[in-house]
């Protein structure tokens, strides 16, 4: 009986724990940017995925794609990350910043990731313009076109964009890297 007893009380304690989560993206209301409110309407800077309602910044390339440009509405700030609306109707996102991973603050991390303005793709060619609302990189492009269409490469694989490779993950487990010459992909190599 007691060690029912001990076990109820275990499982107890761990749901109790794990009600305490998502705290860490609610609450820290106190700590946004400045000039960013709860409710501000934002545009996506890049394209980029989640899955089961979460997207970490580090960048995983699998889940659903939300293409560049996407208008959003902060829904909450924490000490970990943040939540947005995909406008008018979608899906809360808990973004969650993975600051060993790609070396930004949650500001820096917002500020990479949404803008009060779309991104003007006229700067890109028609080719790109395709590659990037689908979120996907081919030979040719351009290393702006790479970073909307897919976003920014962890640092600690990439600690600067003057590189001529970029690894990416696919996965926790699955890299891989996009490789440029005089700043075109010339090869994405699984």
């Amino acid at each position: 009986m007691l060690r029912k007893w001990l076990v109820f009380v275990g499982l107890l304690v761990m749901l109790l724990g794990l009600s305490g989560c998502p705290k860490a993206f609610k609450g820290a209301e106190a700590n946004l940017p400045p000039g960013v409110a709860i409710g501000d309407h934002f545009y996506t800077q890049y394209s980029f995925q989640y899955e089961k309602n979460r997207h970490r910044t580090t960048n995983y390339r699998r889940g659903l794609l939300v293409p560049i440009n996407t208008e959003v509405e902060l829904v909450s700030w924490g000490r970990k990350g943040f939540q947005i609306r995909i406008l008018p109707s979608g899906p809360v996102i808990q973004i969650e910043n993975v600051q060993k991973h790609t070396g930004d603050t949650i500001d820096q991390a917002f500020h990479k990731m949404l803008a009060r303005q779309p991104v003007n793709l006229r700067q890109f060619t028609p080719r790109e313009r395709k590659l990037i609302k689908a979120g996907k990189v081919a030979v040719g492009m351009r290393k702006k076109a790479v970073i909307a269409a897919i976003g920014y490469p962890p640092v600690t694989a990439t600690p600067t964009l003057d590189l001529d490779e970029w690894r990416y993950w696919s996965s926790r487990f699955d890299t891989f890297i996009v490789r440029f010459r005089n700043g075109k992909v010339v090869a994405i190599i699984n």
